[in-house]
């Protein structure tokens, strides 16, 4: 055994081996570990729009998806509320890496009742304070779990994890403040190159470089939409 390169220790199963204590799948002769990575992106964007039109645009994730570069295609299921995102990527070696979610969709008003009037029962609010109080209106996506099993490692084929809020609130006439925070969560495939590595490090290394590949996307998603809008800029 050389010096620097950690021991491997073949498992029972020939399907699996252990490496520094994390568990690989072979594909083929050559073992495939997979980990987990965390990327974040958010932003706060003032649209030159009217509220409800920019509620109804950034509710159709078909539509503002279709500007993020790494989204292959989006379809709506039969379950209600329900979508399915194909999001595909190149690994190094130029091979489609490619993940899917399925994602809840729902949209929640922002009422903030005067301090007389705090703590009342939601049940208890007529519509004419719902609509004297609305604030703005909250669209979020959530990861809702498939029915029948996504991970493919071996096609290079993984489930995805997505978590975000849209808070979208009017200000003045015909404008529009967003506030745009995505979670994404994802499995992937380790090269061997970097499994002398520490996980602590890989994993920090992957997160935030998945972040900052996110960010852009994200950056780049709203400047598309301004052409929609005619403008559309950091708050």
């Amino acid at each position: 055994m050389y010096k620097g390169i950690p021991a491997l220790h073949e498992s029972a199963s020939n399907n699996y081996r252990e490496e520094n204590g994390r568990r690989t799948r072979r594909r083929g002769r050559a073992p495939v570990m997979e980990m987990e990575a965390t990327g974040k992106s958010r932003g706060e964007w003032i649209f030159h729009g009217e509220f409800d039109r920019t509620v109804s645009y950034l509710s159709d994730q078909s539509k503002i998806l279709g500007f993020n570069p790494f989204c292959h295609k989006v379809e709506k299921t039969a379950e209600e509320n329900i979508f399915r995102w194909h999001f595909r990527v190149t690994d190094p070696q130029n091979n489609p890496f490619d993940v899917i979610f399925y994602v809840e969709q729902s949209e929640e008003l922002l009422v903030e009742l005067p301090e007389h009037l705090e703590g009342t029962d939601p049940d208890e609010l007529t519509e004419e304070m719902i609509h004297i109080y609305t604030v703005g209106k909250k669209i979020r996506w959530h990861h809702h779990p498939p029915s029948q099993p996504v991970d493919d490692p071996k096609n290079y084929l993984f489930e995805g994890k997505a978590f975000a809020d849209m808070d979208v609130r009017p200000m003045e006439t015909d404008k529009t403040r967003v506030h745009f925070d995505l979670k994404i969560d994802v499995r992937f495939v380790l090269y061997p190159a970097f499994r002398i590595i520490p996980e602590q490090i890989i994993r920090a290394m992957t997160n935030a470089g998945m972040s900052m590949i996110m960010q852009t996307a994200t950056n780049r998603m709203f400047h598309c939409i301004a052409k929609d809008f005619g403008h559309v800029h950091h708050a």
